[in-house]
């Protein structure tokens, strides 16, 4: 278990090196968000390859590369369409102190490297250990809800995005009418069912903070406080929507 974990983080750091080496060359560091679902991958497929005998392992690694490129792809399309430093980056390097570029290197990729890593714990603990039963379902279903969450909510507002008749509006159609975030739902949801899997062994209950510090980054700490931050400040009806709207688990609007 060891010689997985050190080789896992081994891997997700190589991802997050040419991501920052890419950003530094390219003047901007909005590539993290990319290298976000490739280092979950990188470190699935090094899991995998340590736990070849263990059909777990392939079913744990396939979820989570299934899972990360969809997301990367998504982010790398996104970010494709909007040219220039993302706002958020921008913000946070320029308080930064010394360097810049070395600045950018501990607060942004390194600190992701660590958070990637710890979060996909419950994915290696699987792979080295839990049984693959028939109580892996529960977790795989709740893996399947997630991702149903995060990629047509991600595909509902992309279309949204690129309607002019939208600019300046909210949606609040499909998913979104049931949640302010499907996506940031979804995206726990998929990390809770990997969890399932490693749970399937009394050593992937120790895993249970990996699942929680990803929720908690989701809807309380950058995901949804962020995101309602710049949205209330720039759509008008804003507070209408957040007003009947759940912030995170799906549920019918209230009657306002």
């Amino acid at each position: 278990m060891l010689t997985l974990l050190l080789t896992t983080a081994a891997a997700s750091l190589a991802v997050m090196l040419v991501a920052f080496a890419a950003g530094v060359a390219l003047g901007r560091h909005k590539g993290v968000d990319v290298a976000w679902g490739l280092g979950f991958a990188a470190v699935a497929v090094a899991t995998a390859a340590l736990n070849a005998d263990r059909p777990m392992a392939w079913l744990a690694a396939g979820l989570t590369v299934v899972w990360g490129l969809r997301l990367s792809i998504h982010i790398g399309r996104q970010a494709g369409r909007h040219p220039g430093e993302d706002p958020r980056y921008a913000e946070l390097l320029s308080k930064g102190k010394g360097n810049r570029t070395w600045y950018a290197l501990r607060s942004v990729y390194l600190l992701q490297w660590i958070i990637l890593w710890f979060v996909s714990l419950p994915v290696q603990v699987a792979a080295h250990y839990a049984p693959l039963n028939a109580f892996a379902v529960i977790g795989v279903a709740i893996w399947a809800v997630g991702l149903f969450f995060e990629a047509v909510g991600d595909a509902q507002l992309a279309r949204f995005r690129a309607d002019p008749a939208s600019k300046g509006k909210v949606l609040d159609t499909g998913l979104w009418h049931y949640t302010r975030h499907p996506n940031y739902f979804g995206d726990a949801c998929v990390w809770w069912g990997l969890f399932a899997l490693a749970a399937l062994h009394w050593t992937g209950w120790l895993t249970v903070l990996s699942p929680m510090l990803m929720t908690w980054f989701l809807a309380g700490k950058t995901g949804k406080p962020l995101m309602e931050k710049h949205l209330s400040a720039t759509r008008p009806g804003y507070a209408e929507y957040v007003a009947r709207t759940s912030g995170f688990f799906p549920r019918p609007p209230r009657r306002l």
